[in-house]
């Protein structure tokens, strides 16, 4: 796909290109950033962020495996960073962080927003995933501000550093932002805890059915 840009009310979404290198590099010096995202070296060199503006993100567009949107205000400075990464035919995951000096501000919720949007409308779309580690309470809270409905913990669920540490993960549903979906949606019928209880009136032993 041919990268594209969305604006919101205070943000221009753009792709990051090559003169983006030193406000990528300068916002992954946060020890913040760097400890909880798990794809992020630490330490964060010059050579990471021209390879990120240079080559992974360009080619995510290119190949439609992620779209990479830098969140800029009109002066043009950086505020934070969304991917959208292709999990599958419908369904995408949606990855964000914010520059330290603009945190709390409300900018990736934005920003974050407006990609949804995009991908249910522009995509296709059809289930978008947010995962965090477990404790990193500030990516949640953006997630529940979008909607996302938490939908448990996943042990093991993110390699990071050697190790792997348990992750929420949570989906919003064009549904859920008053969208119709690409593919209609049939819940399921029954809670796990009234089909369990199905099984078991099914199951039950009754003389009639006794082996001879």
């Amino acid at each position: 796909m041919d990268p594209v840009e969305l604006t919101t009310e205070r943000l221009l979404l753009r792709p990051v290109r090559p003169d983006d290198t030193e406000a990528v590099l300068a916002a992954a010096q946060d020890p913040a950033i760097q400890r909880w995202i798990s794809s992020f070296p630490s330490p964060y060199l010059r050579e990471h962020a021209e390879t990120f503006v240079g080559r992974t993100a360009p080619e995510g567009w290119a190949d439609d495996s992620m779209y990479t949107f830098g969140a800029f205000l009109p002066p043009g400075e950086l505020t934070g960073m969304l991917s959208l990464a292709m999990r599958g035919p419908g369904h995408g995951e949606l990855g964000y962080w914010a520059a330290r000096e603009h945190r709390g501000l409300g900018y990736v919720t934005e920003a974050a927003s407006a990609v949804a949007r995009w991908a249910f409308t522009a995509l296709s779309v059809d289930r978008l995933e947010w995962r965090a580690e477990v404790g990193n309470g500030a990516s949640r809270a953006v997630a529940e501000r979008l909607g996302f409905t938490v939908e448990g913990v996943l042990r093991a669920g993110v390699g990071s550093r050697g190790v792997r540490r348990d992750s929420w993960v949570g989906s919003l549903l064009p549904s859920d932002l008053g969208l119709r979906s690409a593919l209609p949606y049939l819940p399921a019928r029954t809670q796990p805890s009234e089909a369990k209880a199905q099984v078991g009136e099914d199951c039950r032993w009754h003389p009639l059915s006794s082996p001879s």
